[in-house]
């Protein structure tokens, strides 16, 4: 079986609302989706500049995260990497800096991937809660969307399977958490 050359990569801190969209989402499409040729994805977490790693491992390379821009929450954005690299308001989180700075450290190497954020613009990033905002809530369907739309961009065919929905995926992400919490 062929190593595949493409990975998406959920970023973000689970532990504090809508930060943790890109991590929800990945699992979602995980867990709900086929694809041909394979497709490796990841829970980032908050990777950082191990970043740089995939950025050189993959030929493309699909991160879900936030994105500050001034939106209405839940709004959803595919920008390709040139296009992060111009756009300094992105960059209000430790990880979203982290993405850029590797992206732009990896654009003076002869070999980086094809690097595109799917991101969400987030309600709460502050408030300390594994769950999400009703608007990440309801825009993680048009960020799943606009993934597998990426991905078949790519050549890669997504295919639907009979998954968990939203809340189940989030409550199964959790529940080693919540079992150690009150264990």
């Amino acid at each position: 079986m062929a190593v595949p050359s493409t990975v998406v990569i959920g970023i973000g801190n689970i532990l504090f609302k809508d930060e943790g969209i890109g991590v929800y989402a990945a699992k979602y499409l995980e867990e709900n989706y086929r694809f041909s040729p394979a497709v490796d994805i990841i829970d980032g977490g908050t990777l950082g500049f191990k970043l740089m790693t995939y950025y050189q491992s993959y030929e493309k390379v699909v991160i879900l995260d936030t994105v500050s821009i001034d939106d209405a929450p839940g709004s959803v954005y595919n920008l390709p990497a040139p296009e992060l690299l111009g756009l300094g308001t992105y960059r209000n989180t430790a990880h979203e800096v982290e993405v850029v700075e590797m992206l732009e450290i990896c654009s003076m190497l002869d070999n980086i991937a094809e690097v595109n954020v799917i991101g969400m613009v987030p309600e709460d990033i502050e408030t300390v809660d594994i769950s999400l905002t009703e608007a990440a809530k309801r825009a993680v369907p048009a960020m799943v969307a606009e993934t597998v739309r990426e991905l078949e961009r790519a050549g890669i065919e997504a295919t639907p399977k009979k998954g968990r929905g939203l809340e189940a995926v989030i409550r199964a992400y959790n529940a080693p958490t919540m079992e150690a919490l009150h264990g």
